[in-house]
């Protein structure tokens, strides 16, 4: 009986619902977006990735091998019980789909002399020898802090293709856990057993990752928070790139020292190169290492470099957006160009501290969707983790990474329910998932906080006309155009759809990359100026004012080839940055805090006065008829000015068509940001503003000559 689906998807990273199968990321090869499928067939699990990468290399990454996949009586994804006994029935019984298990197999003391280990410290450790199918090899037990045995890992060989297998139900965990030295100040972090025992036996202390595509954050990083310093071996193989990706990611990384063996491949690989000088290379080796931050901005600065040949012309255009919008209708996408580019700006605000989140609202099949699709198809896959469908408590449980990044959530159902808008709040308030939950001890139950790390942006795309209150004030609102001539526009693009697989979108994605490797922090000289002028008409401005300074940033830094820096290394900001963002915000911020009234609401209001010169009352079907809209998109522009009070239905009796009168008089509007000339003006002629205790410097005349 082999493994099943539920045990082989939990040994996987980035795992999402598929059809009747799941994707995740192929443990085999340095996979950033998932192409590796898993599904039940009749005779046991499938695995295909899509990158080529073989089944027997796929098995041999994730501690199994092939024949594993397979189970009797077409049971795919059955959980069997735990196995005791004889480990030949357990999972990895053979090294091959065949069944056959190598006849030479592996003795403890065969083990014990390849490696140049005692047998007895082996032995002390928990190592025993065992059969499979009348071969031998060696059980290694995992412990849990309390010394309680969680796993069985079995050696066949000591090279090979398959040289390891899991006891079925092993729940995979650091090895070492139970022999943590409490008095060191550090550790070291190594890939499989074989290195803890070969450092343990030299009093070095060490956990053991249980493969390289292993570290599960939630599960780990805990159990090295007593360490100020953590020294990682990575082996220079796809796994051991996976696993510094990874690392990138986590809570740990601001204390991870990278450990450069030479040409040895591992720890082991030192130590039986010369026993003796271990030692002495060992520390010569500590003392080399290099901080994590320091191996990213050689990765970073190397991959600026490279991305630099790809994007220049682009990352050096005086108007990025704009030349998105074009390209963009080119990709099939018609109209919405506002909402296209401030889609594309909130997206790039990821790389910022604090991402601007978005809400694209608008009627089933009215293009959202595919909206957001286009325009993060110009962005690379590690901008965003993109989920069509999840349950309430996956966000907070999932291992995948959320720092830089914008959550996509597409018709998100489970949005509605209160611990999902918890989350989302948690989300928008911290820029990271906070959840507090109780889990079960040896002790009883104790509370354990987990968290997912940020800054993490936002992206919805829903029918929904309100979220939830508390998350709707923390997000920006962009509303699908469901006019007739948005429709028609959208017909004539598919009808003129180009051939050819669309624009060449490898200097956008170029570009991203040089952004990200590059620095990510902006100052606004005129912020407090802007500030200043901005008419504080409702409380909810204290939070969108934040957002506009955000997209200012983010424009900023999307055009920072063309902006000086500063010698903080900041990326500053122009005026033209603030120009462009007011454009695409000012109309969504009057709507809002109700200081300007909508287009539509304003012609829906006004074509029902002008009916009614005419007639003692007016219809929606006349509305629509009028105005050449659809009959539904009139009556829900029609109820949206009745909300605030505009228009009024003086129809009482229920299940009859409404009859629109006029109500209160729409006011003159208030532009809530200021014209870009006024903020010159003023900001050229005032002395500069004291800024309040935590509030950024104010603008210098150094920096005059930029706005």
């Amino acid at each position: 009986m082999g493994v099943t689906i539920d045990e082989l998807l939990s040994r996987l990273t980035s795992v999402s619902k598929s059809g009747s199968g799941y994707t995740a990321l192929c443990p085999a090869h340095d996979d950033s977006s998932p192409s590796l499928s898993v599904s039940a067939g009749s005779k046991g699990i499938i695995l295909k990735c899509h990158a080529g990468c073989a089944v027997d290399v796929i098995c041999q990454a994730l501690g199994i091998v092939v024949a594993d996949l397979f189970h009797n009586g077409g049971q795919a994804g059955r959980r069997p019980g735990p196995r005791r006994g004889n480990p030949g029935t357990g999972p990895g019984a053979s090294s091959s789909a065949t069944g056959n298990v190598s006849q030479q197999g592996l003795t403890l003391q065969e083990y014990s002399d390849g490696k140049k280990i005692p047998l007895g410290f082996l032995r002390n450790l928990g190592l025993t020898d065992a059969k499979r199918a009348g071969s031998p090899i060696i059980r290694i037990p995992y412990l849990d802090e309390t010394g309680t045995e969680t796993a069985i890992r079995f050696r066949l060989s000591l090279d090979g293709p398959s040289k390891f297998a899991w006891r079925t139900a092993s729940r995979l965990s650091l090895y070492g856990i139970w022999r943590l030295a409490k008095g060191s100040d550090y550790v070291i972090l190594v890939e499989g057993e074989s290195d803890c025992h070969t450092l343990w036996h030299n009093d070095l202390p060490a956990l053991g990752l249980p493969g390289a595509g292993q570290w599960k954050e939630l599960r780990d990083a805990d159990h090295l928070a007593g360490f100020k310093k953590i020294f990682l071996v990575v082996e220079p193989d796809p796994g051991g790139a996976q696993l510094l990706k990874t690392i990138s990611q986590s809570k740990i990384r601001d204390r991870v020292k990278l450990i450069d063996l030479g040409k040895n491949k591992d720890a082991s690989g030192l130590y039986l190169s010369n026993p003796a000088e271990f030692l002495a290379n060992w520390q010569t080796a500590l003392g080399t290492a290099i901080p994590f931050a320091q191996y990213q901005r050689g990765i970073a600065n190397a991959q600026r470099a490279s991305s630099w040949v790809l994007c220049q012309d682009l990352a050096e255009a005086p108007d990025i957006l704009g030349l998105f919008s074009q390209v963009l209708t080119l990709s099939g996408v018609a109209g919405e160009e506002k909402t296209a580019k401030l889609l594309y700006l909130a997206v790039t605000s990821r790389l910022l501290d604090r991402p601007v989140s978005l809400a694209v609202k608008g009627p089933s099949s009215g293009g959202k969707s595919y909206l957001v699709d286009q325009v993060l198809s110009f962005f690379p896959k590690e901008s965003f983790y993109a989920l069509s469908g999840f349950s309430e408590h996956s966000l907070a449980y999932s291992q995948e990474p959320l720092i830089h990044r914008h959550l996509v959530l597409y018709e998100a159902e489970a949005l509605k329910s209160d611990f999902a808008a918890y989350l989302m709040r948690s989300l928008l308030s911290e820029g990271r998932v906070r959840y507090e939950t109780v889990e079960a001890t040896k002790d009883g139950l104790k509370p354990k906080l987990i968290e997912r790390e940020g800054p993490t942006g936002l992206l919805v795309t829903t029918t929904q006309v309100n979220l939830h209150p508390e998350n709707e004030t923390r997000m920006f609102s962009l509303t699908i155009s469901d006019t007739r001539e948005q429709t028609r526009r959208v017909l004539f693009s598919l009808a003129n759809e180009r051939n050819g697989g669309g624009p060449d979108k490898n200097p956008w994605l170029a570009l991203q990359e040089w952004l990200a490797a590059g620095p990510n922090a902006v100052t606004i000289p005129y912020a407090l100026r802007l500030a200043e002028l901005v008419p504080p008409v409702a409380v909810r401005l204290r939070r969108d004012f934040g957002a506009v300074l955000h997209l200012i940033r983010a424009h900023a830094l999307l055009h920072q080839a063309t902006r000086r820096i500063d010698d903080k290394g900041q990326v500053i900001a122009e005026l033209s940055d603030y120009s462009v963002v007011r454009d695409l915000v000012l109309d969504l911020l009057g709507e809002v805090l109700e200081s300007t009234i909508p287009g539509p609401i304003r012609e829906i209001v006004e074509m029902v006065g002008d009916l009614l010169n005419f007639c003692a009352e007016v219809t929606v079907s006349q509305v629509a008829s009028r105005l050449n809209l659809e009959r539904s998109t009139a009556w829900r522009r029609a109820k949206a000015a009745i909300a605030r009070g505009y228009l009024r239905n003086a129809e009482t009796k229920r299940y009859q068509p409404a009859k629109l009168v006029l109500a209160d008089p729409m006011g003159q509007p208030v532009s809530v940001l200021p014209d870009p000339d006024l903020l010159r003006q003023q900001h050229s002629q005032a002395k500069p503003i004291q800024a309040q205790p935590g509030s950024p410097a104010p603008f210098s005349a150094e920096d005059e000559e930029v706005i």
